[in-house]
């Protein structure tokens, strides 16, 4: 399967951020987008709420304007930093951003990547690789599944 730069360097930053206990959904330049950013935290001036996926004016401009960061548009950082918040137990709205009253275990972590690893794979049109069942073949007319 061919994937794009962007693609390949947002997986590489969260890895390491992942392994080397540096992903923080707390921390600007540590949460999802600020490693897939170079644990840059200038994304967060796109939008007046933490975790929200409405851009402000800055990020308007940037959006309209085409300017693209390590390859995301504005838009496009902000529903991946909404969509690893949610997935560690933020609860997200309009208005507000609270964070939940935990530590964030390995676990959480993880499951905060699949599901910004499944975004960056719909943004780039591609099958999502942390959906195991890509593995197995599942025949509608037998009672079992088949090893790909």
């Amino acid at each position: 399967m061919k994937t794009s730069n962007r693609f390949n360097n947002a997986i590489s930053n969260l890895y390491k951020a992942f392994h080397n206990d540096t992903l923080n959904p707390n921390d600007c330049k540590q949460c999802a987008v600020g490693n897939i950013l170079n644990n840059k935290d200038n994304w967060k001036h796109f939008t007046d709420i933490h975790g929200s996926i409405q851009l402000n004016y800055i990020g308007l401009v940037h959006q309209n304007l085409g300017r693209k960061f390590n390859g995301y548009t504005p838009i496009e950082l902000l529903k991946i930093e909404n969509s690893f918040l949610r997935s560690c137990g933020y609860e997200l709205g309009k208005n507000h951003c609270y964070k939940p009253e935990m530590n964030f275990n390995k676990i959480i972590l993880f499951n905060g990547l699949c599901e910004v690893v499944s975004l960056l794979c719909q943004f780039d049109g591609i099958p999502n690789v942390m959906d195991c069942s890509a593995l197995f073949k599942y025949n509608k007319h037998s009672k079992g599944l088949k090893f790909a």
